[in-house]
């Protein structure tokens, strides 16, 4: 998993009734964009050290053009 500064990472809920978590990258500890990484959760503002799993996946943000 490759993940940059802005990106959102979403992870999903794996059992029944468990909601999907969304945040926003924003540190990334690896110049090659591999984890862990910072991320602000958007449900509660919350800021983690994050280690990705296989229920999680990054949404890249746009590129400005």
């Amino acid at each position: 998993m490759k993940a940059h500064i802005g990106d959102r990472i979403v992870v999903e809920g794996t059992r029944l009734g468990q909601e999907r978590r969304v945040g926003i990258v924003t540190t990334v500890e690896h110049e090659d964009g591999s984890p862990p990484y910072e991320v602000r959760w958007l449900s509660d503002g919350r800021t983690t050290l994050f280690f990705p799993g296989p229920e999680t996946h990054v949404e890249n943000r746009p590129v400005d053009g």
